[in-house]
C-alpha cells in the first residue's frame, strides 16, 4: 500500500483551483469526495508549501498518519530521533532527507494527533503546465506529502523512470519510483 491516493488528491489541486481552495479549506470532505476516507483519515488538515513556507509533519506522542491518503507509514516516521528532531531542528530534518531551501523559508512543523492529521500540499514543479492529472501524480511523493521532501521535478520524474525500467529490464521486477511511491 504506497500515497497513490494522496498523490491523486495533490494532482487534482493542482489542475483545479476551485478544487484546491476546498481541500484547503474543507480537506476531508474534499478528500472524501475522491472515495479516500477512513478511520485514519476522518479529520484532514492540509497545508500548502509556498515559496515562503515549507511545512513539515509530524507526530510526536505516537505515529498519527493519514493511511487513507499515504499508505502505510515510513518506519522513520514512528522513530524517537525523527519525532523529536523535526521539533527542534525541522531544518536538520531536510537536510537528513537531502532537502536544503533557502534561508528565507520560513519552516512549519504540524503536530498530527488522533484528532487532526496533517498533509502537505507541495508546491507544483515549474514546467508542468498542461499536464494530466496522472502525469502530475507521478511527480508526488510521500515524502513530499509529509514535507520531508519535494515533489519531482520533470526532470527527475524522467530519471527515476528511466532507472526503473533498466531495473525492471534486468530483473523482470517493476521497481518504485525513487524518491518514495507516488
Amino acid at each position: 500500500v504506497g500515497p497513490h491516493n494522496g498523490a491523486r488528491v495533490v494532482a487534482r489541486a493542482w489542475d483545479d483551483p476551485a478544487y484546491r481552495d476546498w481541500l484547503l479549506t474543507d480537506a476531508t470532505a474534499a478528500i472524501a469526495d475522491m472515495g479516500y476516507s477512513g478511520r485514519q483519515g476522518e479529520h484532514m488538515v492540509v497545508v500548502p508549501n509556498t515559496p515562503d513556507e515549507h511545512n513539515l509533519v509530524v507526530c510526536t506522542l505516537c505515529s498519527c498518519y493519514p493511511w487513507p491518503v499515504l499508505g502505510l507509514p515510513p518506519v522513520w516516521y514512528k522513530s524517537a530521533p525523527y519525532r523529536s528532531k523535526a521539533v527542534i531542528d525541522p531544518r536538520g530534518v531536510l537536510a537528513d532527507f537531502g532537502v536544503s531551501l533557502p534561508d528565507s523559508q520560513r519552516i512549519r512543523v504540524w503536530d498530527s494527533t488522533a484528532e487532526v492529521r496533517y498533509l502537505v500540499l507541495p508546491e507544483r514543479p515549474a514546467g508542468t503546465q498542461g499536464w494530466s492529472r496522472e502525469q502530475l501524480a507521478e511527480l508526488v511523493t510521500r515524502d513530499s506529502m509529509i514535507g520531508t521532501g519535494l515533489a519531482l521535478t520533470p526532470q527527475q520524474a524522467a530519471q527515476a523512470s528511466r532507472v526503473a525500467d533498466t531495473s525492471s529490464a534486468k530483473t523482470g521486477t517493476p521497481q518504485q519510483p525513487a524518491g518514495g511511491a507516488a
